[in-house]
């Protein structure tokens, strides 16, 4: 792997970027090539954040000899389909969140990356953060004593448009896999995998999630309240409360740089971090760390991590009621899955 880190974006939204934004913050990476289904959006991004190459396809990118990783930022219904293109191309892939639709997608990319032995992550920038990798460090030191329960939001109103990716069933819209996959992940950060799941929700008009509610609850007593909001403007904050105290994180919890430590008797606790530019930065410097060392996961977010979080997002879907129409392999078994 060369010293500078060669990087082609597949798609060009928002989130595309404020990647490639951050991405520009670091001195050894580069973003060579860009690609879109338009190839006058793919110029107008390579002009925005001086690439050289502009491309009117997918395929182009995954063929272009001087990329060694992907970023896939593609809506959630083309994640699979070009994260594996890209395996198989030998490409290495950081794939935007939720990783997939489905679980058992998740699990045959992790495969297909073990066979073909290329690197893939998911992108869950939040697992990066340094304010939460200090928030684990913090929890595993016992500040809080033993954590019991996790308390997470994330949602915002969304104008209501059928045909937006937010709303759309084929494009596997809906709060759930858009922001809901937040304080999911967070919740198996701090306490790992669930044994029993428990959702509820509310459907936009077409068929996708508005608004979902979760509970998770563990084998060790411990507890999560989990929400997620295309339809109302939550709070936006977390907490993780143990036997001693607890650390609040407060609004936005996922892109935070500030926590702050509770415990009785005690003042308030202050802990900050530097973030470089937004935060996407963290998640781009871990590939790196990885690339240049050979290894094929990241410690940070793990294959199994992805996959496990996908399992509880099939789950709330399932017992949600929604069903996307080209990705309706949802387990009708309840979870966990044997």
């Amino acid at each position: 792997m060369r010293s500078r880190i060669r990087w082609g974006i597949i798609a060009t939204g928002n989130i595309a970027g404020q990647f490639a934004r951050d991405l520009a913050l670091l001195p050894d990476h580069e973003v060579v090539a860009v690609g879109s289904r338009s190839l006058d959006r793919a110029k107008a991004f390579a002009d925005e954040h001086g690439i050289r190459h502009a491309f009117g396809s997918y395929a182009q990118v995954l063929e272009h000899p001087d990329v060694d990783v992907v970023y896939v930022a593609t809506p959630h219904s083309d994640h699979y389909a070009t994260s594996r293109q890209a395996l198989e191309a030998g490409k290495a892939v950081l794939c935007e969140k939720a990783f997939t639709v489905t679980a058992a997608q998740a699990r045959e990319l992790v495969e297909l990356a073990r066979d073909r032995k290329v690197f893939l992550m998911e992108a869950m920038w939040m697992r990066c953060n340094p304010l939460h990798l200090r928030l684990r460090d913090l929890v595993r030191a016992g500040v809080i004593g033993e954590p019991r329960a996790v308390q997470a939001s994330l949602g915002f109103v969304a104008a209501y448009r059928p045909e937006d990716r937010l709303f759309s069933p084929a494009l596997a819209g809906g709060a759930l896999l858009d922001v809901g996959v937040y304080p999911v992940s967070l919740a198996y950060h701090l306490l790992g995998a669930p044994g029993r799941v428990k959702a509820a929700g509310t459907l936009a008009p077409t068929g996708v999630d508005g608004s979902v509610s979760i509970a998770l609850s563990y084998d060790s007593g411990a507890i999560a309240s989990l929400s997620g909001s295309l339809t109302s403007a939550l709070p936006n904050n977390a907490t993780v409360s143990g036997t001693e105290g607890w650390i609040e994180l407060p609004r936005s919890f996922h892109d935070t740089n500030r926590l702050l430590i509770h415990r009785p008797g005690r003042d308030v606790e202050e802990h900050t971090v530097e973030l470089i530019g937004v935060g996407y930065a963290h998640e781009a410097a871990e590939v790196a760390r990885c690339l240049r060392e050979g290894v094929l996961e990241s410690p940070l977010v793990s294959w199994n991590d992805s996959v496990t979080v996908m399992e509880v997002l099939d789950e709330v879907r399932r017992q949600v009621g929604v069903h996307y129409p080209d990705h309706d392999t949802v387990s009708t078994e309840p979870f966990p899955s044997t």
